[in-house]
């Protein structure tokens, strides 16, 4: 029996395991528009393991791509499809008690991204291509101690969180010469673009920030130093002075809010007054403020393939270095040090020859296969229809016809007795 009828029958079958989650069949509609959801919630979840395999299983059914992270303290998570597939997702994570009320960010996709995502179907071993939100066939459920990485566990927005300040309320608050105002994202974020007048921490990885808001405001004495004062007087200057380094009031931003979450947590537990940050994020910002009433400056760096987008949520100019996963303009892509999917001028000197070298033979891999490690990547090598014939010819035994492969199925059909209901539901198995 050829094999392209085989591997349809056998897919369809394993979609129909006893273990799946069931969705009828008009639930993948490729005809509607994609929506890329970015959603987190912080909550006290235990037994968030459990939810992996029944998640990444319906992503996988409803064609969902992106990347989902479960951690005992809640769920953060990108994903990318048609609006009914994604919205069932979303509803099928808030059955659980804890994850109802999921904060969310909606960004639209491009007609041209939705041309690359329909052009695929759903047996096709390659990725959609450089251009699309997310690797299309591809939904990532990862389980990690934190939904975003600080380091500190004590931190806890569960307990207690900055004030949120509307979009429409943002522009009053970081005018106000008493309020400061904290980029919380890393240095490749803020280099493409950020808020009028926000400081910018300079880090490279979030877990740095506590450490940059220590030195920057010098929230922490010394035990050893203040039990070695001497007398109550001095225990109170001291005080008294790091009082006087603490900022007044803190606005905080970042790309969704989440990151947002935690730092002001943290600023609250060290003591500052009032900690706000932007509800929704740059993202929400950017989608409800016109952008001649805008006080953001550039663009706002994205993880997904879209790079980077501008006011209105439209798709920015950057690309991405795939050597250091940073963005570039199209200034850096005529630098020297330039090389596609190798390297950039901000990763080049960073990079010895042998990781370059690697790099260039990834992207041989991406270019001719749409996918690094080739199309079998993962799974058995699948013969195609031509490789069958091929092999049939040079056994003496002639192409497989159409005719004969439906009398093959018809054969298949009656040893495994897949139901006629099946059959009738689904006739194009037989194609």
């Amino acid at each position: 029996m050829p094999l392209f009828i085989l591997s349809y029958i056998r897919c369809f079958c394993s979609s129909t395991s006893t273990d799946s989650i069931p969705i009828e069949a008009n639930d993948v509609n490729t005809e509607c528009s994609l929506v890329v959801v970015s959603f987190y919630k912080f909550a006290d979840f235990p037994d968030h393991a459990d939810l992996r395999k029944p998640l990444k299983q319906l992503c996988e059914q409803l064609r969902v791509s992106g990347g989902i992270i479960l951690a005992p303290e809640g769920i953060n998570g990108s994903i990318c499809g048609t609006r009914d597939s994604v919205e069932k997702v979303l509803a099928f994570i808030q059955t659980n008690d804890c994850l109802k009320g999921l904060r969310r960010v909606e960004s639209p996709v491009s007609p041209e991204e939705e041309a690359i995502h329909h052009g695929h179907t759903s047996c096709s071993p390659l990725a959609a291509g450089e251009d699309s939100p997310f690797r299309w066939d591809h939904v990532r459920v990862k389980l990690k101690n934190e939904i975003v990485t600080l380091g500190m566990p004590s931190v806890s927005p569960v307990e207690r969180v900055g004030k949120y300040v509307s979009p429409k309320d943002w522009n009053a608050l970081i005018s106000d010469s008493d309020t400061v105002v904290i980029d919380v994202r890393n240095d490749y974020e803020t280099r493409i673009g950020k808020f009028k007048g926000a400081v910018d921490p300079c880090t490279t990885a979030f877990r740095e920030f506590p450490f940059w808001v220590e030195e920057q405001f010098q929230l922490v004495e010394s035990k050893d130093r203040v039990a070695s004062a001497g007398s109550i007087e001095t225990k109170e200057k001291k005080i008294e002075e790091k009082e006087k380094k603490m900022p007044p009031r803190v606005a905080m931003y970042c790309t969704g809010g989440i990151r947002c979450e935690k730092a002001t947590s943290f600023l609250l537990s060290k003591g500052v007054k009032e900690v706000y940050h932007l509800q929704g994020g740059i993202l929400k910002y950017l989608e409800e403020v016109p952008r001649e009433e805008s006080l953001w400056e550039g663009e706002c760096f994205v993880f997904d393939k879209r790079v980077s987008v501008e006011h209105g949520l439209a798709q920015g100019t950057y690309k991405l270095c795939y050597g250091c996963k940073q963005p570039v303009s199209d200034a850096d892509m005529e630098a020297p040090e330039w090389e596609y999917g190798v390297s950039c001028p901000y990763c080049y000197t960073s990079k010895s020859e042998e990781e370059k070298e690697r790099a260039r033979a990834r992207q041989k891999q991406f270019e001719r296969w749409g996918i690094i490690g080739g199309p079998d990547k993962g799974r058995k090598p699948v013969r195609t229809v031509e490789c069958e014939d091929r092999a049939t010819s040079a056994r003496g035994m002639p192409p497989h016809s159409f005719a004969t492969s439906f009398a093959y199925a018809l054969r298949y059909i009656s040893i495994t007795r897949i139901p006629y209901n099946i059959l009738e539901k689904f006739p194009l198995l037989l194609l």
